[in-house]
């Protein structure tokens, strides 16, 4: 892929760019990748060889990024600076879209972890007025994932419907984790695919994929440290035969296989993107 496309993908299959596999991948760019994520806070304001490094996969991918440390329901107060340095970020790599979780990471300063936000009126009330402040300031809509959580501090709403509320209140975007959906039905004990269809369509914008650990039988770690499991696959299936062949961006943040491992697996997202297709186009 010799040129950078501007359009964000209808479908496909996107892997989360990482530092330890950027020599591998630049050394040979696969074809097989139809977009790329990074998070901003890592690369902004890097210069130098890293620097060189995110301009070679910018030139060449679509990129959207994915925020680690905005903080959406702190206590704290908004980090506007850091909002104009993502949008300038993005006006310089030409970046499409940008995300972040649905949590928060600290007050006065980062835990370092995403921390659940109440499932309360009064939290959406919150977290939706400092999204569109965020939106303001960006100039274009975001996008909020759903995150996993093993202690929930509020549960006067359950949380598909705070999800729900946020996004409208807010009127931004959904990046769907499917990986999340998986670890919290099995924490919490819900249905996934319950879950799944509670979330509203006309705002995903593209989805997560990842492995997480086997702590226990009751009990998964989200660690995007493993390959995908059987539960993520076949929620990933059903999601795309209910919402269509949605962008989905593979994540893995340690314990990297070899590239070609990673690389099948975006084949296999890409064969039920088509699989989800061409059932749409017999049974649609």
């Amino acid at each position: 892929m010799s040129e950078k496309s501007s359009q964000y993908p209808v479908s496909g299959a996107g892997l989360g760019l990482r530092r330890p596999i950027a020599n591998e991948l630049m050394a040979d760019p696969p074809a097989d990748i139809d977009f790329m994520e990074i998070a901003p806070e890592n690369w902004i304001n890097v210069g130098g060889s890293l620097g060189k490094k995110l301009r070679f996969f910018t030139e060449r991918y679509p990129f959207v990024i994915h925020g680690l440390s905005l903080s959406i329901g702190s206590p704290a107060p908004l980090d506007e600076q850091l909002v104009h340095d993502i949008k300038d970020f993005m006006n310089e790599h030409n970046a499409l879209m940008y995300s972040e979780h649905l949590s928060y990471c600290g007050d006065d300063g980062h835990l370092y972890d995403l921390m659940p936000i109440p499932f309360t009126e009064d939290a959406v009330k919150y977290v939706a007025e400092r999204v569109r402040r965020v939106q303001d300031i960006l100039g274009q809509r975001m996008a909020l994932e759903n995150v996993s959580y093993y202690t929930p501090t509020d549960t006067t709403m359950n949380e598909a419907d705070f999800i729900n509320a946020v996004l409208q209140e807010a009127d931004c975007d959904l990046m769907l984790d499917i990986n999340n959906i998986v670890v919290n039905s099995i924490n919490h004990r819900y249905d996934a695919h319950d879950f799944m269809l509670k979330m509203p369509a006309d705002r995903i914008r593209y989805f997560h994929l990842a492995g997480h650990y086997v702590e226990a039988e009751d009990l998964r770690i989200d660690t995007h440290g493993a390959a995908v499991d059987d539960q993520a696959w076949q929620l990933l299936a059903a999601a795309y035969e209910h919402f269509g062949p949605v962008p989905t961006l593979l994540e893995r943040d340690f314990n990297f296989p070899p590239i070609e491992d990673l690389l099948d697996e975006l084949r296999r997202i890409r064969r039920l993107q088509v699989d989800a297709g061409q059932a749409a186009a017999v049974y649609g």
